[in-house]
């Protein structure tokens, strides 16, 4: 029976990182062997939303739904939408990363001094829904480049991430916020995982 579980295990944790695609549209992870330390900034510009024109449709389509219900509950959800990002996506990637990599070979934080910058820009974002009898994950796609810190026009290192899904939380990710913050999670651990296999 303990093996029957261990192989449902492996092969579940098999296909959560089979299911992330990681593109390299410049430079090599060889490029990045050397580098320790990575200031990281979080980018959301020109973010797409699918059956949404743009992020501005969206929020109108969502604040309106919840006026209707309830007055003043649509500006609260445009607040967290975008505070969501510094609370929950942001903090969730970082602990992760710093967490999964191996034998600590290299660390990421917000606003640390570092020779090298790595940029995660979100092009995608699928918030998923969970209303108790039926569910469905969160999605995530985006871009993650690395350059010297003086130099941010000069891109040395850049990867797309794509087909990135949250695995629910066990069922509990009511919060839109926490369900996405679940795909930085994944995220996290896929970078985690690239980074020391190619690199090592």
């Amino acid at each position: 029976m303990k093996k029957q579980l261990s192989l449902i295990l492996v092969l579940f944790c098999s296909t959560i990182m089979l299911a992330q695609k990681a593109n390299v549209q410049k430079g090599d992870w060889e490029d990045l062997k050397d580098i320790t330390a990575y200031n990281v900034v979080f980018d959301y510009s020109d973010l797409e939303i699918p059956k949404y024109d743009n992020e501005e449709e969206f929020l109108k389509d969502k604040m309106a739904k919840r006026d209707e219900k309830k007055p003043g509950t649509g500006e609260e959800f445009k607040k967290s939408w975008f505070s969501d990002r510094e609370e929950f996506y942001e903090p969730r990637f970082i602990e992760t990363f710093n967490t999964k990599i191996k034998n600590g070979m290299a660390k990421v934080g917000k606003d640390i001094d570092a020779e090298y910058t790595m940029k995660i820009h979100t092009t995608f974002i699928y918030p998923g829904y969970n209303v108790g009898i039926v569910r469905k994950n969160s999605k995530v796609e985006l871009t993650l480049s690395v350059y010297k810190t003086d130099t941010p026009s000069d891109v040395i290192f850049s990867v797309d991430y794509t087909k990135i899904e949250g695995q629910g939380n066990g069922g509990y990710d009511f919060n839109s916020g926490q369900r996405i913050a679940d795909a930085y999670i994944i995220f996290g651990r896929a970078f985690a995982k690239h980074l020391y296999k190619y690199t090592k």
